[in-house]
């Protein structure tokens, strides 16, 4: 079953063409599925330090249809698909009125704060009424080009501002990351990212950032200062 809030867009959401940024797009679907947790009498706090358990990102599909302004009222709703193995699914849809302005589908593991140990989905103790996912036009998967070698471009260091209570770098934080390798002429035309979260990006570390560009599709992989992949992302532009 959908679980939906309402909100106002905020004018510091917002970057320097005025869109609402790719990385608060997330935060607002991902405060959403905060809420529908809530609602269930175990909010993600509790989940942690009650059952010491916590839902970790593992790949995100983020596909935008049409702008998003300031001071615009926005209904953002969310739901769960049937859990695969260990992978929890849950889909995302961001309204302007009647008009979906951004969708996303995304996969979860439930992993143990003092072991790391992977738990299935029904040991967090929510019990959603499952739909289907929504349809994306995205790749299911990240193919990086074959013959375009990834090169280096910057190093990102993961500061205070970055951080979520796992002590590294907040899942939302990623995209606007990703756009700041980017000409400004390109963001706005941002169709889709699809982002695999492999490894942690700790606090105090340095990401070197590396990089590809085929036709309409810009590729990225972040590594650690031992060589740890940390995220690997492709990012579709409107032809």
């Amino acid at each position: 079953m959908k679980y939906s809030e309402s909100y106002r867009t905020r004018w510091h959401d917002t970057d320097a063409e005025r869109r609402v940024s790719p990385s608060q797009l997330l935060v607002y679907m991902q405060e959403t599925s905060n809420g529908h947790t809530a609602t269930a009498g175990l909010p993600l706090d509790d989940l942690r330090d009650q059952k010491h358990l916590a839902f970790i990102l593992s790949k995100l599909r983020l596909e935008i249809y049409r702008p998003l302004y300031a001071f615009e009222d926005i209904r953002v709703e969310t739901w769960t698909s049937p859990s695969r193995g260990f992978s929890s699914l849950r889909s995302f849809r961001i309204l302007r009125g009647d008009e979906v302005i951004a969708s996303a589908d995304s996969t979860w593991a439930l992993v143990g704060t003092e072991d790391g140990a992977l738990h299935k989905s029904g040991e967090s103790g929510y019990a959603f009424e499952d739909e289907e996912a929504v349809t994306l036009s995205l790749p299911n998967r990240i193919r990086f080009p074959a013959g375009i070698p990834l090169k280096k471009i910057g190093e990102r260091r993961v500061v205070y501002s970055d951080l979520d209570y796992n002590m590294h770098m907040n899942n939302t934080r990623y995209p606007n990351m990703l756009c700041d390798f980017l000409p400004m002429e390109e963001i706005g035309r941002i169709r889709g990212m699809v982002l695999s979260y492999l490894h942690e990006g700790a606090f105090g570390s340095t990401l070197t950032v590396l990089s590809a560009k085929e036709g309409e599709n810009r590729y990225f992989r972040t590594l650690d200062e031992n060589g740890t992949a940390c995220l690997e992302a492709q990012i579709i532009l409107e032809g």
